[in-house]
């Protein structure tokens, strides 16, 4: 996928400054572990770190057209466009000719032929920079969904950019700020579009384009989920689902690397497995090779939990037996889990702390840390729950009438009780959640529902603009910092737009959650999978793991610093740390100390100065 970086400034010559955009390129070398290339014009300057791919000799970055022996537009690229031989034929036709068989090469010459509405015709994931040399314009996409992340701050008489806020902190200019918005987006479970954590710092949001010039910057929306009256009948939307993931599976198993599957036990990561597996038999004879993640307490020691019914692994074993992939079980131990080093890779892969589901962060890492030891690129079932309404709470009656964010009151957060009193107060938590929400709901395209549909509508809106992101900045993030591609195959943009508008009746059609998707599924999906009931991304329960965090966190109370004491509440862990354990911990208490650990190793760290 790669880490990309620059700077632009309008008057300055940055032909003098290459240390610096060297050490901001060097901040992405997790993301791009294979090669490393500086582009350097008198006001612009990309760095390109690069995760190999797609044709692993060509495709080196950042990339030039030129004409008549002068660059007339640099391009460092992150990402997958998958249908770039289908552009690249075209541009053929209209007189380009290729050096490389690279998706990168087509990015740029698709620029060159229809200038900013080249996007449009762009289908995949991606984050990228093109510098007009004729122009000396800066352009900066962000796919539509906004499964790859990528972040700007305006600097002098222009701006910094890069995959992740690290690269612009590395320039010596710019110091680690946060304010009370700032810590607000840590600390809140929704996401809003373009929101990031540092002052002055911005991430481009799904779908947009933003333009730098002598003018200053601007940006614009090229796509967004509309509404429309969805008029296909029950069979033909099961079909046109299939049809899409048919298309999406076939474009996204294309790599020159090798290529796995995520695969959980439930629905949605089998069903990508299964199709995964079926069209590499096809094409090269041999099985996809799968992955899941277990815990070594859970083969004898599962219970059930408030969000999760039953245990993952029978189901993999049961995938694994009929389908007969190439498999491999990854499990993790409470020790690896707990190490201070591997929740400092996960802090810094971050920029910041993490929250939502306590070790759900370190395990992905370590999982695809293992996985990385034998494929580059990963297919994953994220999102399907988003875009087919698979969460418990899509199907409860008082979380889908409550006034606010549903997810918020099914797992919630107290970390503010762990905040000191006084910044608990600045913080006003509550009042920003409202705010947030009104302006979410504001966000949703309508066509004339009433009810029980509007009132869907609105719950799939929040969870596709204002959840979702936040499993994917997960993702990508756990996945890159080890340099792993992990593709989203239900986060394609036509067949999210597709099932956003069909209505909740159809949804669920056969009484039970993510009934479309079962449909499409029938006969893919082992007959056990398609009956099971929906369960989250699995978390320890061993309480070896929360000792290990209280005893950690004891540590850091014990011997506060300033920053730490000024943030903290310091007699409030120290109570919640001396409670009894529960035989199966899991649970917020559980959640909110592990925040509050990697939210200060973060500050301390990162030596954050709070504004």
């Amino acid at each position: 996928m790669c880490g990309i970086v620059g700077w632009v400034d309008y008057e300055r010559d940055l032909g003098e400054q290459k240390p610096i955009i060297e050490a901001m390129t060097r901040t992405m070398a997790l993301r791009g572990p294979d090669a490393q290339g500086i582009w350097i014009d008198r006001h612009a300057a990309l760095g390109h770190r690069r995760l190999s791919v797609i044709d692993l000799e060509g495709g080196a970055q950042p990339m030039q057209a030129a004409e008549e022996g002068k660059a007339v537009a640099c391009l460092t690229y992150s990402g997958e466009v998958y249908n770039f031989v289908k552009l690249r034929d075209e541009l053929m036709k209209r007189g380009h000719r290729f050096t490389s068989r690279s998706d990168t090469e087509v990015v740029l010459r698709s620029y060159l032929e229809w200038g900013e509405s080249f996007v449009d015709r762009l289908v995949g994931i991606y984050a990228f920079a093109i510098w007009d040399t004729r122009k000396e314009e800066l352009l900066l996409v962000r796919d539509r969904v906004g499964v790859k992340p990528l972040f700007y701050q305006p600097f002098g008489s222009g701006v910094l950019f890069g995959s992740e806020p690290k690269a612009i902190l590395a320039h010596p200019d710019i110091v680690p700020r946060v304010g009370l918005e700032g810590l607000r987006h840590v600390i809140s479970m929704f996401r809003m579009p373009g929101d990031a954590v540092y002052e002055g710092m911005r991430e481009v949001m799904p779908g947009h384009l933003v333009r730098v010039s002598r003018s200053g910057i601007a940006q614009r929306s090229y796509w967004k989920l509309e509404g429309y009256e969805h008029t296909d009948s029950l069979g033909v939307t099961i079909e046109t689902i299939r049809g899409h993931l048919d298309r999406i599976m076939r474009q996204q198993t294309v790599a020159d690397v090798p290529l796995c599957s995520l695969l959980s036990g439930g629905l949605d990561s089998s069903l990508v497995t299964a199709m995964a597996d079926r069209i590499l038999r096809q094409r090269s004879g041999s099985a996809v090779h799968s992955y899941s993640v277990d815990f070594a307490d859970h083969g004898r020691a599962f219970a059930k939990d408030p969000y999760r019914d039953t245990a993952d692994t029978p189901f993999v074993r049961e995938f694994v037996k009929q389908v007969n992939t190439r498999h491999t079980e990854v499990v993790l131990n409470d020790r690896e889990l707990a190490n201070m080093q591997v929740r400092r890779a996960v802090v810094d892969a971050l920029d910041s702390a993490w929250f939502v589901g306590s070790d759900l962060f370190p395990s992905l890492y370590l999982l695809f840390k293992a996985v990385r030891e034998n494929s580059t690129v990963a297919l994953s079932g994220e999102a399907a729950d988003e875009v087919f309404g698979g969460y418990r709470w899509f199907h409860t009656p008082e979380t889908v009438n409550l006034d606010t964010f549903p997810w918020m009151r099914v797992a919630p957060s107290k970390l503010d009780t762990l905040l000191s009193p006084d910044l608990s107060k600045e913080l006003r938590l509550k009042e920003y959640e409202a705010d947030c929400y009104a302006q979410a709901l504001r966000a949703v395209p309508h066509v004339g529902k009433t009810g029980a549909e509007k009132r869907m509508r609105e719950i799939c809106h929040l969870h596709l603009i204002n959840w979702l992101p936040i499993l994917l900045d997960r993702k990508d993030r756990m996945s890159m910092a080890v340099g792993l591609e992990v593709r989203v195959p239900f986060c394609d943009h036509e067949l999210m737009q597709y099932v956003f508008n069909t209505p909740w009746s159809m949804k669920t059609f056969d009484g039970r959650e993510k009934s479309l998707l079962r449909a499409a599924a029938g006969d893919v999906v082992p007959k056990a999978i398609l009956k099971r009931v929906k369960s989250p991304y699995p978390a320890t329960q061993d309480p070896a793991y929360e000792r290990a965090l209280r005893a950690c966190m004891g540590s850091v109370i014990s011997k506060a610093s300033p920053r730490t004491a000024q943030t903290f509440d310091v007699d409030a862990i120290r109570k919640l740390i001396d409670q009894p354990l529960n035989e199966v911990s899991i649970g917020w208490e559980r959640g909110d100390l592990d925040h509050a650990l990697a939210m200060s190793d973060w500050l301390e760290r990162y030596d954050v100065e709070l504004v």
